[in-house]
């Protein structure tokens, strides 16, 4: 029997991450963290004490067994690791990269009350990428259903939400606006952060459980929702469209030639490859000086983009200080280290014209922290006769996104008064048959937490449908056999769902 780990047994410090040298991957799009070695993450694994409340479960918002697939990883068995993970989570080597561990698995690590805590992340990533490396991917036995089902987004809402369907046997289509599948994943993450590759490996393994994917399809122009239902034979639909429609400030000059938003600026570098120019003739505006106003991990994405693209400087500029930053601590570092200059407790208040319609500048203000708003961070305050201008010639908005209205505008769904669509707590929408999840929903997310909804869209829509969840237990009503017919809970039976066809009147 293995002796119980200890906090004073377990090594002390976390396994360090190779990374790229600043000076050089700040002319390139390489992936700038290597990933772990086999004796990193075994080390790693050790750190693990297995405990009996697994509090990182309940971090995960898909909820992972975290210390069954490292336990695998301690035992070197690890397609065992990957079999574990992949039950609940398809996408491993792309979240073990861009979800905000420290503040879901990790943050609530036990090991993290005296020490750093497991590096969760960095092992979920070390496994997809074995995973990838070796060619595993798990294909159950698929019974087929019956029923066609229609996704309307390949985000990872979508694609969470088309695994799970395809396992319980439907046939599975998923509709992507753009000419490649992966959503925000593909347009929104540059390469050193989340190489395409790694996209392209995790969505061959969606192909291979039949699911379909029919891309430069935009869904409430080419047809609507209520025809997918109607005239188009789909059973149910899930919409996890996201929320890419970008917020800009409404300040004065925000229209002039050189302001773009962050979201514009990477799809069409990353999706549209702006960035290998002239071998892709994506027109792109390059500045020299470049301000980014915002501090998301979006914002941080623009800026060390605009540094491999060629900017002699780049700005943060961001109306609250560094401790509200909403970015993960490792993006904000990694771009300061590639020498992106930030200016915190500073307000845009006007962008400057040249006399040619384009940006000479931007007219700032000073702010100051007051009390705590509806967000819980302190509220920034301008300070008067603060104002001071700087010098610019690309101005770039990574404030935050809205919803896409094409939806509301192609259809009867209820929408709230933002404009995302009204859900309720199994993900259903005001269309029967049609549910919706992720930032469509709620609003910017995480890639897991959209992942997490896809996942209860897909249960709702199985009891929506009559497809058992063979997850579950069967059912027991306690009443000795009353109530079942053949020995089979009644609750149990599933039935045929029906079309009346319409017939002219003699």
């Amino acid at each position: 029997m293995a002796k119980k780990k200890t906090i004073r047994t377990i090594p002390q410090q976390r396994a360090p991450m190779r990374e790229q040298d600043p000076r050089e991957r700040v002319k390139n799009f390489a992936e700038v963290t290597c990933g772990f070695r086999l004796e990193d993450a075994l080390k790693e694994s050790e750190r693990c004490l297995l405990c009996p409340e697994q509090p990182c479960v309940d971090g995960c918002p898909v909820g992972i067994d975290i210390p069954g697939f490292i336990r695998k990883i301690s035992a070197k068995d690890f397609r065992g690791a990957y079999d574990v993970l992949t039950d609940t989570n398809l996408l491993p080597a792309i979240c073990g990269r861009v979800c905000p561990q420290e503040s879901q698995c990790e943050g609530v690590c036990v090991v993290g009350d005296t020490l750093e805590p497991v590096a969760i992340g960095r092992l979920e990533r070390w496994v997809g990428d074995n995973a990838i490396a070796e060619g595993w991917v798990n294909i159950p036995y698929i019974e087929p259903a019956g029923f066609k089902i229609g996704i309307v987004g390949s985000g990872p809402a979508g694609v969470a939400c088309a695994a799970d369907m395809a396992k319980a046997g439907c046939d599975v289509t998923v509709y992507e606006a753009f000419h490649q599948a992966g959503g925000v994943l593909r347009y929104g993450i540059p390469d050193f952060r989340l190489p395409n590759e790694v996209i392209d490996a995790e969505i061959r393994n969606l192909s291979k459980l039949g699911v379909k994917f029919e891309c430069n399809t935009l869904v409430g122009r080419l047809f609507t929702i209520e025809q997918m239902i109607d005239e188009m034979g789909f059973d149910a639909v899930f919409i996890g469209t996201g929320a890419g429609y970008p917020t800009m400030l409404g300040i004065p000059g925000d229209s002039l030639n050189g302001v773009l938003s962050a979201n514009e600026l990477l799809t069409r570098c990353n999706l549209m490859r702006a960035k290998e120019f002239p071998d892709y003739d994506t027109p792109l505006p390059l500045g020299r000086r470049v301000a980014v106003i915002g501090a998301g991990n979006t914002a941080m994405d623009a800026m060390r983009v605009c540094l491999r693209l060629g900017a002699e400087q780049v700005y943060c500029i961001y109306r609250r200080s560094r401790t509200e930053c909403p970015a993960r601590a490792e993006e904000v570092h990694h771009a300061e280290e590639e020498g992106v200059e930030f200016h915190w407790l500073t307000n845009p208040v006007a962008v400057l014209d040249d006399g040619k319609g384009g940006v000479r500048g931007m007219r700032c203000i000073r702010m100051e922290l007051g009390e705590p708003d509806e967000s819980g961070r302190r509220r920034p305050v301008p300070v008067a006769g603060s104002e001071h201008d700087f010098e610019t010639d690309l101005v770039v908005f990574a404030i935050g996104t809205n919803a896409n209205p094409i939806m509301g505008q192609t259809s009867t769904l209820k929408l709230n008064k933002r404009g995302y669509i009204e859900a309720d707590a199994n993900l259903g929408t005001s269309v029967a048959g049609v549910f919706a999840g992720g930032d469509i929903v709620t609003g910017a997310a995480t890639v897991i937490e959209a992942m997490g909804a896809g996942r209860k869209a897909a249960r709702s829509m199985q009891a929506y449908l009559g497809i058992r969840d063979t997850g579950l237990p069967y059912l027991t009503d306690g009443r000795g056999g009353s109530g079942k017919l053949f020995g089979i809970d009644l609750r149990e039976r599933n039935f045929a769902r029906i079309r009346v066809a319409a017939t002219a009147k003699p």
